[in-house]
């Protein structure tokens, strides 16, 4: 099933905490398998030299495969984060990051998945992960 890019953005203000919501992460595109937001680049987002912050683009991250989850469900439906890896492979600083979560398997119980964070501006890629969810 597929939801919009409005229902996936509403999503983002109706389902997660304020702090997520304060990333202002908007949503980019969608197809079957997966979802891609903009993380706008932010002072309040960057550390020393004006580099994107790890623990930002980690919560980008696990936002982002939500929302794919909730683009192949249809609708949102209860999960929880089992496992996240994260790889950072160099720093992102001075642009936008894009951040594509593309699900792999979805089974009764579990989904997994991985997200690939790159410039906007560039296309370079700078951190991915690969995650593990539960589903309720």
């Amino acid at each position: 099933m597929n939801t919009s890019p409005e229902t996936l953005q509403h999503a983002l203000a109706d389902l997660f905490a304020p702090w997520v919501q304060a990333l202002h992460l908007r949503v980019e595109r969608q197809d079957t398998d997966s979802v891609t937001l903009r993380l706008p680049q932010s002072e309040q987002l960057s550390r020393v030299g004006g580099m994107l912050c790890g623990q930002a683009m980690m919560a980008a991250a696990d936002t982002a495969m939500v929302l794919a989850l909730i683009q192949h469900f249809g609708q949102f439906r209860p999960c929880s984060t089992v496992q996240l890896s994260s790889t950072f492979m160099k720093p992102l600083s001075g642009q936008d990051a894009l951040v594509t979560a593309r699900i792999l398997r979805v089974g009764k119980a579990m989904a997994f998945g991985e997200i690939d964070l790159a410039g906007a501006d560039d296309g370079k890629s700078v951190f991915r992960a690969s995650t593990t969810y539960a589903l309720m």
